[in-house]
């Protein structure tokens, strides 16, 4: 059975809390007695990077890894078990370095967490830096893996969400910026031979931020496009790649923030509404494997021709060549908003609890957003919960809304072409 995500919440607050006091005091004797043993050297050369939930923060990092890379160090990964599969898009990280800890239950939580520790040491890694928005589990991570260097954020003067004195790098998370630009803030503090309070006095232009571009297997693209043409023709469509409009539409998001979801009924509407505007298309509608059902349920209540349940049907490893076969996509704000901004895909990112202005993807995207007086409700003040049970900012986005920005994205995406040429290794 696994951890919930409240229950996790619940540990890191409860246990985490108690847990950071009595290590601080250790960590800080440790410190002291390394540093006059031996100073640290400052600049990092294995260098680790903490992000254990979220799937998409795995690419809206990315910019940050390339540039410590850049900068001369080895990059390491810590990610949960369930999540490694996002780090394998844009393969950044080589796959030895990559440690992982299993969440799907206490027993592999704690076991896991041990042989991460021991790994980090046996690997001399000597910086890190922590991802995570104020996580206490991730701090004792942090601060017991054995490195020299750790930079993470640290609340200052803030209330609340103390985490102990884990870091030798405080740096301020800066909530009017991307989050892609404070992960970069980050590398900077890593790799800055000044000492700043609090870390980083830095500018972070809006190029910094671009992402690497996935690249596709011929064999793979025919193979994903093969699956599309058998699909439809299964259905009672016709399916020609750059002749037909092709559609994917994500109606699912985690339970990480499940207020993020527009509603079933809203995405079967919208289905019909698109093919009632482009009555020669095909609709994905897409999931993993375990959203076979919600999928369906979508695909019922919309009963439109056009409209294929399409959950599970390509790997995750296939995602990036079917957004590159793909004209344009809908999905709520998760995880395929930022898997499709390693190729040129066209997407349509609606956002309730969340901002764009924080979380917005890094491709081709539009997004939507009610911009309601409670929005966003969800920061890293609240550890990204909110009391709301009634999620009005995604009920406030209309279904002509969203098939307004739909056509637009797809005039885009035809008059660019940019799907009709996927990077294809020879």
């Amino acid at each position: 059975m696994s951890i919930s995500v409240d229950t996790m919440r619940t540990i890191d607050r409860r246990v985490g809390t108690p847990l950071c006091a009595l290590v601080s005091p250790f960590v800080k004797i440790v410190d002291f007695i390394k540093q006059r043993l031996s100073p640290a050297t400052s600049q990092p050369k294995k260098l680790l990077f903490i992000e254990l939930s979220e799937m998409g923060s795995a690419i809206i990092v990315d910019p940050a890894m390339r540039d410590a890379q850049k900068r001369g160090a080895e990059i390491f990964f810590l990610i949960f078990k369930s999540n490694r599969a996002s780090l394998t898009l844009l393969n950044t990280v080589q796959p030895q370095n990559i440690f992982t800890i299993d969440a799907s239950s206490l027993f592999g939580l704690v076991r896991d967490t041990f042989k991460f520790l021991l790994d980090a040491r046996r690997h001399k890694i000597d910086t890190v830096i922590d991802l995570e928005l104020f996580s206490r589990y991730t701090a004792l991570l942090t601060g017991l893996c054995g490195a020299r260097k750790r930079i993470g954020y640290d609340i200052f003067h803030g209330e609340g969400l103390w985490r102990g004195t884990m870091l030798t790098h405080k740096v301020h998370y800066n909530p009017h910026q991307h989050i892609a630009k404070n992960f970069l803030a980050l590398v900077y503090a890593a790799f800055t031979e000044k000492t700043e309070v609090p870390y980083s006095k830095v500018h972070i232009p809006d190029s910094a931020i671009e992402i690497a571009q996935a690249k596709i297997e011929p064999s793979m693209h025919r193979d994903v496009l093969s699956r599309i043409e058998r699909s439809a023709t299964k259905h009672g469509l016709t399916y020609i790649h750059g002749t037909h409009p092709l559609f994917l539409v994500n109606p699912n998001a985690s339970e990480l923030l499940v207020q993020r979801r527009w509603a079933p009924e809203r995405f079967a509407a919208l289905i019909v509404a698109m093919e009632q505007k482009w009555p020669d298309s095909v609709i994905l509608i897409t999931g993993s494997p375990a959203e076979y059902d919600y999928v369906e349920d979508v695909r019922v209540k919309a009963n439109a021709k056009n409209a294929i349940n399409f959950a599970g049907q390509v790997k995750f490893a296939e995602l990036p060549t079917l957004y590159t076969i793909a004209d344009v996509m809908v999905t709520n704000d998760s995880g395929p908003g930022h898997f499709s901004s390693v190729t040129d895909l066209h997407t349509v990112v609606l956002f309730g609890p969340e901002t764009p202005a924080l979380y917005g993807s890094l491709g081709k995207s539009i997004p939507i957003t009610a911009a309601l007086a409670c929005s966003p409700c969800v920061s890293a003040a609240n550890h990204r919960k909110t009391p709301c049970h009634d999620n009005e900012c995604m009920r406030a986005i209309s279904v002509n809304q969203v098939l307004e920005k739909v056509a637009i994205q797809y005039e885009a995406a035809v008059a660019h072409q940019a799907f009709h040429r996927p990077i294809l290794i020879n």
